[in-house]
């Protein structure tokens, strides 16, 4: 099995070193970057297995890396802030993160939100899917993870992909928030309901040609979502 290999991006240089350092002992290989810059140019050339991006950045913030690297890529992100308003915006996920971790941290805890990402990933790799789900004007192509309506490619985030894909393999079955939270975000994630509420609304926007009367992602009301079959 080949070394996992991690992008940690932070402008404090004792921070990464320290990170670094751990995770290289857990046998990961390593790249470290200081801005914002450094850190996508290094993304757009390495898919990793997963990046560490703090908030606070020079040149462009996590944020901002955060979104580009969306435009390519679902590969996990985990943001570093030490601000309670950022942590309201991440848990949004507005951004496309996976996960976030606040500042000052147990490097323990950076480890196990890591190892806990990766069994989700490897977990979802190692599910056997059928390739192609098509409903109405929509194609989800599930081996490459993408969707298209009609001819047009919809980009959507890891997340969205995830919940979209959940909902279409098992249809007019209703999953509560919670159920959704557990299943595409994992047990241990953080956040709570208003995670999903945000990523389902950002689907239907993406997806529905009138996203207040959907077509595809349905809302049981009082219990959850269910995509129309």
């Amino acid at each position: 099995m080949s070394a996992k290999k991690i992008l940690v991006v932070d402008d404090e240089k004792l921070i990464v070193k320290g990170i670094r350092f751990s995770l290289e002992q857990d046998g990961m290989e390593v790249d470290c970057a200081y801005d914002g810059e450094e850190a996508l140019g290094l993304a757009r050339q390495c898919e990793y297995d997963l990046v560490i991006l703090d908030v606070m950045l020079p040149k462009l913030d996590g944020f901002q890396v955060c979104q580009q690297i969306r435009e390519f890529s679902d590969m996990p992100v985990v943001m570093l802030t030490a601000k309670s308003e950022d942590m309201d915006k991440i848990l949004g996920l507005e951004y496309g993160a996976d996960d976030y971790i606040t500042k000052p941290f147990n490097i323990l805890e950076v480890k196990a939100r890591i190892k806990a990402i990766m069994r989700r990933t490897a977990r979802r790799e190692e599910t056997p899917q059928s390739t192609i789900l098509v409903k109405g004007n929509m194609k989800i192509d599930c081996e490459s993870r993408r969707v298209f309506i009609g001819e047009r490619e919809i980009n959507l985030t890891a997340k969205e992909f995830d919940a979209l894909e959940l909902l279409a393999t098992n249809p007019n079955k209703v999953y509560s928030r919670e159920n959704l939270l557990n299943i595409v975000w994992g047990a241990d994630y953080p956040g709570g309901a208003r995670t999903v509420d945000v990523h389902i609304r950002r689907l239907r926007e993406k997806i529905e040609i009138n996203p207040s009367e959907p077509q595809y992602v349905h809302t049981k009301w009082g219990v959850g979502y269910y995509f129309k079959g």
